[in-house]
């Protein structure tokens, strides 16, 4: 076995320099890592390791608790095959608890064992078993509306900025890629400025191939501060539309889209969650349909629950049934049961719910015309109808059970805003007082505001939406937000503050556990 040698994370190579997917792979026999590393699904019940190779080849993962690797242990992992598109997963579980974890990933070529790359490093932190300061920041849309990396503003820099504050897992609310957004080289400004982008082949186009798919999320990590950042701050990825298509259901065609060969969105949908499912560290594996609901819990005081409002949704309409079922299905059943179930038995002080869409946000799914919805509301202040009845029926069994602090982190609108839902104000009453979050973009078009919708009693605590008349706001003019959460350990405070991609913060709020 050669020496081991521990490859930096500002080592791991500048926007300018990286090979772009489908070029000639460097003339080293040793297999590459061009994407780095990442961990992801973090919990009391273990970690995911992901990484990608550029060739058939074995992972090999060694972690430790300290950053010599002193003691560290070996573990083999998976084979990374073209099946796979070369990316490979193993999870970590048995961690000690409140300990930071630094690992290192190789592979070692099928065709040559001794042919090995280089190590390339990343770390996380395990979730306390006592109750610790918890933190962490969540958003959503990457390279949304044409904004793709500019090399010359030194790429996504807002990674770079939620990593400087060293939180303890990150939370992606949805829209990973925009696969119906292609990139051009230029994008004009309103002020005549030119926003350049960083280009590939499988970003000059909609998605509608597998390989296409993987494209769009190999185009992400090209950025240094994208990488840098999957490297030491763990991620909890949820889906959304622009995963696939824009508001899309199983059921969607494309008929009338002309950019579109295949017009079938269900067969869409199907190549856009297996990219999903490789290139994201997620706890479950390939096989089998993909549960993306799921519990996270980090020490005593905190729970976090993963939704899906992509897989089991009907077809977007009038939002208007009068009673639940298969056609006013957005969590399904079997979902809203899960989280039920997992919110009454968590005993941690705080339940926050991630959802990649706002509950009491009215969201159409054709903006321009104002007709069919595209998440909960349904644009009437009156009682539960269509979707709202889930949500309804949700907010019910909270309350009847007594689980307290429970509130939701979510995105999709493309602003920040902070909304508090009282039953004093709501055409639906029987519900407990709660606050929702809301973030983003990432890297995106900036837009807003979108109207509330009175059934569930929602109130502007804050927002910060474009000027009057604009519209598509570009990360040049501040489009771009980020939300960060902190637990303070001994007092059980919880501090949420919108950030710009700077880190300013444009608003912050205690929230006091009850």
């Amino acid at each position: 076995m050669p020496n081991l040698r521990r490859r930096t994370l500002l080592g791991a190579g500048a926007l300018t320099t990286l090979p772009l997917p489908g070029l000639a792979r460097p003339a080293d026999t040793r297999p590459q890592m061009l994407q780095g590393v990442q961990a992801g699904d973090i919990g009391s019940d273990g970690a995911t390791l992901w990484s990608r190779a550029d060739r058939p080849a074995r992972m090999i993962i060694e972690h430790a608790t300290t950053e010599s690797f002193a003691s560290a242990t070996r573990v083999q992992g998976p084979t990374a095959l073209e099946a796979t598109d070369y990316t490979s997963r193993l999870r970590l579980a048995g961690l000690p608890p409140g300990q930071t974890i630094f690992y290192r990933i190789a592979y070692a070529d099928l065709a040559n064992d001794a042919a090995i790359s280089e190590w390339v490093t990343g770390r996380f932190r395990t979730p306390p078993a006592t109750k610790g300061d918890v933190s962490f920041v969540w958003s959503a849309d990457t390279v949304g509306q044409g904004w793709g990396i500019n090399p010359a503003i030194g790429g996504m820099t807002i990674y770079e900025t939620m990593r400087s504050l060293a939180p303890d897992f990150f939370v992606h609310c949805g829209d990973t890629i925009y696969a119906d957004d292609p990139l051009l080289p230029e994008k004009k400004l309103p002020d005549g400025r030119v926003w350049k982008n960083l280009t590939t082949e499988s970003k000059s186009k909609i998605a509608e191939t597998l390989d296409e798919f993987r494209g769009n999320h190999l185009y992400n990590f090209l950025d240094a501060n994208l990488r840098r950042f999957n490297a030491e701050i763990p991620m909890i990825a949820l889906w959304d539309d622009h995963d696939v298509v824009d508001n899309w259901y199983r059921e969607k065609r494309l008929d009338e889209d002309v950019r579109y060969r295949e017009k079938d969105v269900g067969l869409l949908a199907r190549h856009a969650e297996r990219a999903f499912r490789e290139f994201m560290p997620l706890a479950d594996g390939l096989d089998g349909p993909m549960r993306l609901y799921r519990k996270f819990s980090f020490g005593p005081h905190l729970d976090l629950f993963r939704l899906d409002m992509r897989s089991f949704r009907a077809p977007n309409g009038a939002n208007r049934q009068e009673a639940t079922g298969p056609e006013a299905a957005f969590l399904g059943l079997e979902q809203v049961a899960w989280l039920k179930q997992a919110l009454k038995g968590s005993t941690a002080t705080w339940k926050i719910i991630a959802a990649d869409m706002p509950l009491g946000l009215v969201v159409y799914d054709d903006w321009r015309r104002k007709s069919g919805f595209e998440a909960v509301s349904n644009a009437d202040d009156g009682p539960p109808l269509g979707r709202e009845l889930e949500i309804a029926g949700l907010l019910a069994f909270i309350k009847r059970e007594g689980i307290r602090n429970v509130h939701w982190i979510t995105a999709d609108v493309h602003y920040p805003a902070t909304h508090r839902y009282d039953p004093a104000r709501a055409a639906f009453q029987d519900f407990t007082p709660f606050y929702e979050f809301v973030s983003g973009p990432l890297c995106a078009g900036g837009f807003g505001p979108n109207a509330l919708d009175g059934t569930f009693g929602p109130q502007v605590v804050f927002q910060k939406v474009p000027p009057p008349g604009r519209f598509d706001l570009s990360p040049l003019e501040g489009s771009c937000h980020f939300g960060h959460v902190k637990i303070d350990g001994k007092s059980g405070v919880m501090t949420v503050s919108h950030r710009d991609a700077g880190g300013a913060v444009i608003d912050t709020l205690d929230v006091m556990p009850s």
